[in-house]
């Protein structure tokens, strides 16, 4: 009988020997993000139905009300969750050889790369880094805490490959790397050429558009409504609870909003993302963009709120530079009708002290309400 085993071990050489170790017994894996609390992990290993957790020292921690796997499971991965439980994503060892076959590809893999595993290995993002080098045999290292020290000494050892999210970026110069792959969130700004930036989802094993372009084998179309579907080899087989998978006739459906411009592929954002706002249609990564190149701002993110007039009403919370001052609602909806139509202007906007974000750099809007801000007048 195949099982569930977690791994709750932070990213390391012994996480790759648990992670081998488990797969050479014919189990599955449910890699546990280090962020979370302990309360958290065990909600997480219940509703999963782990058999096992591996913890340090190669402790192995029996549990209760276990649920076994399918042959040819490999991996049980969490989605985000940002704004809910999340899901337990189910991929086999076919889906995830497919994902590094033609990602490995594209990137051109070999032997004698070096990778800088740096993000959560509890995420599609971060753990197919591992993946990658385990497969093509190259070199594999760890760091817990990206700043430019950090970048630098892995540079110092030979690194030439990595994964970021799109807002470290902001922070660290990464050009001496051969590519930089980023996903997670979209991506803003001037971006240096060794930069690739990633479309995917925890349910395609991570990134099969890059740089807007389809992977090899990876089909993209749009439906009727413009919801982005995908047909790829890379596809998870079901979710862990049973929920009924969004796929039809070999297409997920992705609950992104999209278009194909001549081939590339033009991602708008999540279908509960769209705000509707007196009859308007706005999307938030937009307004973000636009609000980020206010100078005062070090950091935005844009939602919609309910309203009973409006329906929705566009708010952006917004976090300052130190050297800032002041800033206005009315400098930030002036700035704003420069370059997107008066309707997508904000109407309210909160000053914060930073921006709650997941490992993927993804804004976590529960914490983000919970925060304390001051409203611009």
């Amino acid at each position: 009988m195949r099982e569930l085993i977690a791994i709750d071990l932070p990213p390391g050489p012994d996480f790759v020997v648990a992670l081998n170790e488990i797969w050479n017994d014919g189990d599955a894996v449910l890699p546990i993000d280090q962020r979370l609390p302990r309360v958290a992990r065990q909600e997480l290993l219940n509703q999963f139905k782990v058999k096992e957790v591996i913890t340090s020292n190669n402790e192995r921690l029996r549990l209760e009300n276990s649920q076994p796997v399918e042959d040819g499971d490999a991996l049980v991965i969490a989605t985000s969750g940002s704004t809910g439980a999340p899901k337990g994503v189910v991929h086999t060892h076919e889906s995830i050889n497919n994902a590094i076959q033609i990602t490995g590809t594209r990137l051109r893999c070999a032997s004698d790369d070096h990778w800088l595993a740096c993000l959560s290995l509890a995420h599609v993002g971060g753990l197919s880094v591992v993946l990658r080098a385990m497969s093509y045999k190259s070199t594999l290292s760890f760091v817990d805490h990206i700043d430019q020290d950090s970048i630098d000494a892995a540079l110092n050892s030979g690194a030439t490959m990595t994964s970021l999210v799109p807002t470290v970026l902001q922070s660290v110069d990464v050009r001496q790397f051969r590519t930089v792959l980023i996903g997670g969130a979209q991506a803003s700004g001037v971006l240096p050429p060794n930069v690739v930036t990633t479309y995917g989802l925890t349910e395609t094993m991570g990134g099969v558009v890059y740089n807007e372009e389809p992977l090899d084998q990876v089909e993209i179309r749009i439906s009727t409504d413009t919801e982005i579907q995908i047909k790829s080899p890379t596809l998870f087989r079901c979710y862990r609870d049973g929920t009924d998978t969004p796929m039809k006739s070999g297409w997920f459906n992705t609950g992104d909003l999209g278009e194909l411009v001549d081939g590339k592929l033009k991602v708008h954002g999540r279908k509960d993302e769209l705000i509707n706002t007196g009859g308007y249609k706005v999307w938030p990564s937009s307004v973000t963009a636009v609000i980020r190149n206010i100078d005062q701002v070090s950091d935005v993110v844009v939602a919609g709120i309910p309203d009973d007039k409006w329906g929705s009403v566009v708010t952006a919370w917004i976090v300052l530079k130190k050297s800032a001052t002041t800033l206005k609602l009315d400098d930030v909806r002036q700035h704003v009708k420069m370059t997107l139509p008066d309707y997508c202007a904000p109407q309210k906007v909160y000053l914060v002290a930073e921006i709650p974000r997941s490992a993927l750099g993804k804004p976590k809007f529960v914490e983000l309400n919970k925060m304390v801000s001051t409203q611009l007048p």
